[in-house]
């Protein structure tokens, strides 16, 4: 099989739910990295042979395969195919998966893999709201007792014996580590900066969005807005419980709510060399598994038993792990079953600093994880994160040059 390598990734800034992103439409949001990513590689988009973008409530302004008019919005020819993957908050990675696996295969020589959601105008949940039947059907439902993420999440913390303040302090520590990256600069290389553009949000309605630039008067956003520098364990300590009453999980500790997008230029070996491009990572080792749907966010410790056994590896031969911070006690619970060096887990914050814009988040994790890598000199990094059904992606790549 061909080597498929990374050629380039890189993602939009992550806004704050309402906030200086709102006003994007999804597929121009998501049009901002396919475009960066052939301007910065001068390429003709004419060769990308499939787009492949995740998102996860693809209704109003994310339906109709956003996939495809992200690549009609970023200018691509009309001749490039595009689809749109749903694998819940992993549809990003998957996404970019699909688009790995059709390179080494040999199907295609560059494909592009991605994913977008604009959370402010298309809320969570939106996809379960029509049709006169409930999410899953009346067998699954008959076998399985869902219960909210909030839920899974607080007893994921009594189930592996994860205290309030071992989630606080986490927290916290993941706003630290990402407004440090960002005084540092960190983030520069994999952000496009964009124009605010700001929506007035009125029953899950995004109105008065513009298209006309900046009208805040701000500047574009060069950064994660939902990073807070500064903070204090006291003042996480504080916050009342968000989903029981007497429960571990509050705001603080669990993923924001965000708009975001991202994407990957992907292309055999021998094709970046055809084009005089420099792959910057290849893919190691694909692995996805799954678990108890209930429950729903424990399967990054399997997916990681998975592709580490894949790689014919160890924890001890990553150099960086990226795990999605959808809540602090799914890190934590999977840190108690592998027992790493925290010290190279999400060593620039994560979602519960940065944000989860669902749909696009393994992109983001993707070019945060190569980036770091490239800086520290690191040979291989891990990514995986938890999805919605109980089920997870995990990825290796190995950092070239």
């Amino acid at each position: 099989m061909a080597n498929a390598v990374i050629v380039d990734v890189v993602r939009t800034p992550v806004g704050k739910r309402n906030g200086r992103l709102s006003g994007w439409h999804a597929v121009d949001l998501a049009a901002q990295p396919l475009a960066a990513l052939v301007e910065r590689n001068d390429l003709d988009p004419a060769l990308v042979e499939d787009v492949v973008l995740g998102c996860t409530m693809t209704v109003g302004e994310q339906a109709m395969n956003v996939g495809r008019n992200a690549a009609l919005a970023a200018g691509f020819p009309d001749t490039v195919p595009g689809t749109t993957v749903d694998r819940q908050c992993g549809s990003a990675q998957q996404a970019i998966h699909f688009a790995a696996q059709a390179v080494a295969s040999g199907a295609m020589e560059i494909a592009i893999g991605g994913g977008v959601e604009s959370m402010s105008r298309v809320p969570i949940g939106a996809t379960t709201e029509h049709g006169p039947g409930e999410a899953y059907g009346p067998t699954v439902h008959g076998r399985f007792d869902f219960i909210h993420q909030g839920l899974c999440a607080e007893e994921i913390a009594r189930r592996w014996g994860i205290t309030r303040e071992e989630m606080d302090r986490f927290a916290l520590e993941s706003h630290d580590r990402a407004a440090r990256a960002i005084e540092e600069g960190r983030f520069e290389r994999e952000i496009v900066p964009l124009a605010t553009r700001r929506a007035r949000i009125e029953d899950k309605v995004a109105v008065a969005g513009t298209d006309e630039g900046d009208p805040a008067g701000e500047g574009p956003l060069t950064f994660d807005e939902g990073v807070r520098a500064g903070s204090s364990y006291d003042k996480l300590a504080s916050l009342p419980p968000c989903f029981v009453e007497d429960g571990l999980v509050t705001a603080a500790s669990s993923s924001q709510i965000s708009d975001g997008a991202s994407a990957a230029l992907i292309m055999t070996e021998e094709k970046a060399s055809q084009l005089g491009l420099t792959p910057r990572a290849r893919f190691h080792t694909f692995a996805v598994a799954a678990n108890d749907p209930v429950i729903m966010l424990t399967a990054p410790i399997p997916a990681t038993a998975l592709v580490l056994a894949k790689a014919k590896m160890t924890l001890d031969d990553i150099d960086l792990v990226e795990i999605n911070e959808a809540f602090a006690s799914v890190v934590l619970a999977w840190a108690k079953e592998f027992h790493p060096d925290m010290a190279k887990v999400n060593v620039n914050g994560g979602a519960i600093a940065i944000g989860h814009p669902t749909g696009g988040s393994g992109g983001r994790l993707l070019a945060t994880l190569l980036n770091e890598m490239e800086r520290t000199g690191a040979r291989y990094g891990l990514q995986t994160m938890c999805e919605g059904g109980g089920q997870a992606n995990a990825t290796i790549i190995e950092r070239l040059g």
